[in-house]
């Protein structure tokens, strides 16, 4: 038989938080402004990506009414390289609500702004106004299925309810923000997907997956979305160093709306016109479930084959920092420039 899980100690998890945890500027605040601002960027973004570039959204953005009163394109512009620019969408339509009505201090409240959902209103509720309610992020799903045994789908309503409940189990009253926040950072450091370290974890006397004695098992891994790889060629043209970029339509699948370099599939560009560059690099990229092979080329014109655009435009240096972009503009220069500087002296 197996042991019994101990029961669970929230008092225990917040001592091992209190002592171990990371040093994240968004934990050094209870400004519910900020903590949003933060929660959204965090979406499907790396903490170390969010770090510096949440610093610097803040400093230009240091109020709900300075974010609202921005442009579309000056929040794009800011949210540059983070990706999924959506969030920076719905945080900007999110401040513009809060102006106009006021923030909502519940769960329940912060759950009907644009973008925000039950996790992120959970989350900005018990660290900015103490409510004690449970945080289930993509961390804290996988630690509590380990603490069931629970090889369901958190995805499905009736399974998150429970993980939810479990969760609650671990909630301080006093310091329930603290507490969520401590079921994350053991998701996010210790309770990882394929090879858990249960080596000081507070949880593991509780956990009914290291009694059984594989946590990986729990919860079942789910079938990933195919990735699909792509082939493109990026034009580089430049006057003066001022560079040709082009605006993808509001309407466009992904990275819709911003400003990128002109280019076009690889399979459709056999052209003589299309392959006339002086010398090439390549990069690689992901965008959602897309894996882009990128071939970089310097050209005197965008070849006809890159289609129409939203809007074309030549911008300097300078102007180009304040464009809402994608990252492989830089991602593009930077190869190009490392490809350039490798050419042998002839």
């Amino acid at each position: 038989m197996h042991r019994a899980r101990a029961p669970a100690d929230p008092a225990a998890l917040l001592r091992w938080f209190d002592v171990v945890q990371r040093r994240l500027p968004w934990r050094e605040t209870r400004d519910p402004y900020r903590i949003l601002v933060s929660e959204l960027m965090l979406q499907q973004t790396r903490v170390e990506t969010v770090r510096g570039r949440y610093l610097d959204l803040v400093a230009t953005f240091p109020s709900f009414a300075a974010l609202a009163a921005a442009e579309e394109s000056e929040v794009l512009a800011a949210w540059s390289g983070l990706g999924y620019y959506r969030r920076a969408r719905d945080l900007r339509r999110a401040c513009q609500e809060i102006v106009a009505r006021g923030f909502p201090t519940t769960r329940d409240g912060l759950a009907r702004l644009p973008g925000v959902g039950r996790y992120t209103a959970a989350a900005v509720a018990s660290i900015a106004f103490d409510e004690v309610v449970p945080a289930l992020d993509g961390n804290v799903a996988r630690v509590t299925s380990r603490l069931l045994g629970s090889t369901a789908d958190p995805t499905r309503r009736a399974v998150r309810q429970r993980l939810e409940a479990e969760a609650s189990r671990w909630l301080d009253a006093e310091r329930p923000g603290a507490s969520n926040q401590a079921l994350m950072e053991i998701g996010a450091t210790r309770c990882h997907p394929r090879a858990p370290n249960c080596s000081g974890c507070p949880l593991a006397g509780s956990c009914r997956g290291r009694l059984l004695g594989r946590p990986e098992s729990f919860p079942a891994r789910r079938r990933k979305r195919p990735r699909v790889r792509e082939s493109w060629r990026m034009f580089v043209v430049e006057r003066e160093g001022w560079l040709l970029l082009r605006r993808r339509d509001a309407a466009a699948p992904f990275l819709a709306g911003m400003w990128e370099l002109p280019w076009e599939p690889i399979e459709s560009s056999g052209s003589t016109e299309s392959r006339s560059k002086d010398r090439g690099a390549r990069f690689r990229h992901a965008i959602t479930y897309r894996d882009l092979d990128v071939e970089v080329v310097r050209a005197g014109a965008a070849p006809a084959a890159c289609g129409a655009a939203a809007e074309w435009r030549w911008a300097s240096p300078s102007e180009r920092a304040q464009l809402p972009r994608t990252a492989m503009i830089e991602k593009a220069l930077g190869a190009l420039a490392r490809g350039e500087a490798e050419e042998p002296v002839r």
